[in-house]
């Protein structure tokens, strides 16, 4: 399986931006308080001109509509991030867990959508910024069930039956990958002359991505890399999370504590 190369949006930095934080695959759930909590004191306290969330905020998005039930998870997420972006431009981009998400989040909190892949400009750097898992080509069954959920077609016809519904079908689909989990199942690892070939024709050296859960950095030939963003599971013993912060010199891991 080698898909073509997909076109990737380009988006300028303001001159005035100083850092710029990147992170991804919180996979925030009313089950897990501790890392809702981390989540919160990171956007209080980060001191970025732009937070960029590279997908799977969300451990499931079952449709905008959730935020409209008062008291629900996903109305309290919803009021975070509005008063995140009233502080500093927040950008969004869809994972595999929260492809749900519509433009009705978009316009009730003031987060921005971010096309999958794209190029920030940030001063002389060019950094090609991506969710991940179209790069994971190995796992054909995910591709393939990939392009069905990200059909119109499908996703009319999920978002047309009763929230009750959905979320049941949400909480049956969770089951069956922590099932996936304890059987010792793992992600997949994206394919290297892919990344290569996307960074080349993105005109940039620096590929920064999520998904597979693997924080670490890998060289792909002379002068092009990709670093792979960490989950964040502020349960665990120790716990896992951090963000990876831009600046004029460079990159920086940077643990969720002191932030």
């Amino acid at each position: 399986m080698n898909p073509a190369v997909p076109q990737a949006q380009e988006l300028l930095a303001p001159a005035h931006w100083r850092t710029v934080d990147f992170l991804s695959d919180l996979h925030l759930q009313a089950a897990d308080p501790e890392t809702l909590a981390c989540f919160e004191r990171y956007l209080a306290r980060t001191t970025a001109d732009a937070v960029f969330i590279l997908g799977d905020l969300f451990e499931v998005w079952v449709g905008d509509d959730a935020c409209d039930e008062a008291g629900s998870f996903e109305a309290r997420l919803a009021q975070r991030l509005a008063t995140a972006a009233q502080q500093r431009p927040v950008y969004f981009m869809h994972g595999n867990r929260d492809f749900l998400v519509g433009s009705s989040l978009f316009e009730h909190t003031g987060i921005i959508g971010l096309s999958d892949p794209s190029v920030l400009i940030f001063g002389t750097q060019r950094l090609l910024l991506s969710h991940g898992d179209l790069l994971c080509l190995d796992d054909m069954d995910y591709q393939r069930f990939r392009s069905l959920v990200r059909s119109r077609a499908w996703q009319q016809s999920f978002l047309a039956q009763p929230l009750a519904l959905r979320r049941a079908q949400a909480r049956a689909i969770r089951s069956q990958s922590e099932a996936r989990k304890q059987g010792g199942e793992t992600y997949a690892d994206v394919d290297g002359p892919a990344a290569l070939a996307w960074l080349q024709a993105a005109g940039a050296r620096t590929l920064v991505h999520g998904h597979t859960h693997r924080p670490a950095e890998h060289a792909l030939a002379p002068g092009y890399r990709r670093v792979v963003l960490s989950d964040w599971d502020c349960a665990a013993q120790p716990p896992r999370g951090d963000v990876l912060r831009l600046s004029a010199q460079g990159l920086e891991r940077l643990p969720m504590g002191p932030i």
